[in-house]
């Protein structure tokens, strides 16, 4: 990743200087960052080691404590370019799509946040109180995922 340019302030997408040599180098960069993050999806993760064969475009959840070429890089977004690496930190309210199990996760408080599970009505004689727990439930996911606002 460029360290040593100007850089936007949520992503830290390079920017180009003024009379900066080479600036295709940091227009592409910025580029494949965007073409990662504007509908953001991953293959899977958190995950602690780098696939063994990733393709230009695919993107992965690093676990902390990370190894190989995802050392030091625990929470952040791995994307694979031609070039290789890029990582970018999440930001909190950041929605991604985890690709292996199709789950919507959120970014909050340093931590992806997957959906919450549904309970199903069980036991009881008083179908009422639990179907009308089971449709809080219901609501309170939908809610979490933006889906619809209550209240």
């Amino acid at each position: 990743m460029m360290t040593d340019t100007l850089a936007t302030p949520r992503f830290t997408l390079p920017l180009l200087a003024v009379a900066q040599a080479q600036k295709e180098v940091t227009h592409n960069e910025a580029l494949a960052l965007l073409d990662a993050l504007l509908h953001p999806a991953v293959e899977a993760g958190p995950v602690a080691t780098p696939p063994p064969a990733p393709v230009a475009g695919q993107c992965w959840l690093v676990a902390a404590g990370a190894g190989g070429e995802w050392s030091g890089r625990g929470g952040t977004i791995a994307i694979r370019t031609d070039g290789g690496w890029r990582f970018v930190a999440p930001r909190g309210g950041m929605r991604i799509i985890r690709l292996s199990d199709g789950a919507l996760l959120r970014f909050e408080g340093g931590l992806w946040i997957g959906p919450a599970a549904i309970p199903a009505p069980a036991g009881g004689a008083t179908v009422e109180v639990e179907a009308r727990a089971a449709i809080a439930a219901l609501l309170s996911v939908l809610d979490a995922h933006g889906i619809l606002k209550s209240g």
